[in-house]
């Protein structure tokens, strides 16, 4: 299938301009030599609102639905951290919105990183003393309802944004990239990335499977345990295909697990020197929470030289480098 029908696919779907793209795409030289493959990257941290990152993609569409259906506020849930939860309090100042974030985790002594930006934007944060999602979705629910009787119109949206209307992001992201990748000197064979709540990846995927792309969607998991996040992945993959009207084949979805260390947003020693080694070698700043942990794994790879010898890697950086400030 070729790339305009993901375009002739997406074109019912309203957007706004939160995102400026495309992202460039460019080779990563000093790294590339270090490593011994030729590696690119793909620079969705320069998506342009917010201090960026790869949730703009999703709000575009998600936050025209909240305008197109009236809704008045926005529930989002994550980690004090959440990377999602600071562009979705972004979004919803600039088109008028109200917002309430569920916090997983105690109030911190002194708000930092993204944290500090919920509050500098005037952000509604509701602390819940968990690491539990379910948990953190049944408060959701709850404060969901209090506004709903107070008169509100109210949207709650999952972590990260990861519903099919989320996911089509990524999809458009997928036409972005793989028309990028077609003009490189060297084929593409692997594109890394990091996954955790299954809306990028999932958008990946079924962009692949519209182009016909024959490499490999490798999702580096930073908290979900390897089966969950495939079973995520694919139940959302299917879920969008269906929302935009397509029939596809069963999707091929690889994760990769072994990078998570002891938890989610807990920096491993090898999350650390992948860090340091981008920031060192091509001024390209990560994070320790979900970017670190995909550059642990590319490099791991490119050491136990795992790629094969000719084909060109892709990082997606997907953003995230506020929590370098926590």
């Amino acid at each position: 299938m070729s790339l305009t029908l993901i375009k002739t696919l997406l074109k019912p779907f309203p957007r706004v301009d939160l995102s400026i793209l495309p992202t460039p795409l460019h080779l990563l030289p000093q790294l590339s030599a270090l490593l011994g493959y030729q590696i690119y990257i793909k620079r969705d941290d320069l998506t342009g609102f917010a201090l960026s990152g790869n949730k703009t993609r999703k709000l575009d569409f998600l936050i025209a639905e909240a305008l197109q259906k009236h809704y008045t506020t926005i529930i989002g849930i994550g980690a004090n951290q959440s990377n999602f939860c600071r562009i979705l309090t972004n979004a919803a100042v600039r088109y008028g919105l109200q917002v309430h974030l569920i916090l997983r985790g105690e109030p911190p002594p002194q708000p930092t990183g993204n944290l500090r930006i919920d509050r500098l934007l005037g952000a509604n944060i509701h602390h819940v003393d968990t690491t539990d999602s379910k948990v953190a979705l049944a408060a959701a629910e709850e404060l969901q309802k209090q506004l709903e009787a107070l008169g509100e119109k109210v949207l709650l949206l999952p972590p990260g944004g990861s519903v099919p209307l989320g996911a089509l992001g990524y999809v458009a992201g997928w036409d972005e990239i793989h028309t990028q990748i077609t003009h490189l000197p060297i084929k593409i064979g692997t594109v890394i990335h990091a996954s955790s709540s299954s809306g990028t990846q999932a958008g990946l995927v079924l962009g692949q499977l519209l182009t016909g792309w024959p490499g490999r969607i490798l999702g580096v998991t930073v908290d979900e345990p390897r089966a969950e996040l495939i079973a995520n992945v694919r139940r959302l993959a299917l879920a969008t295909a269906e929302l935009i009207g397509v029939q596809i084949e069963e999707p091929k979805i690889e994760v990769e697990a072994n990078f998570i260390g002891p938890g989610y947003g807990i920096a491993t020693p090898e999350c650390r020197e992948a860090v340091e080694l981008f920031a060192k070698t091509e001024g390209i700043y990560l994070d320790y929470v979900y970017t670190g942990k995909a550059a642990a794994a590319l490099v791991a790879y490119c050491r136990q030289r795992r790629f094969a010898a000719e084909e060109g890697i892709l990082f997606l950086h997907t953003g995230g480098y506020v929590q370098l400030f926590e």
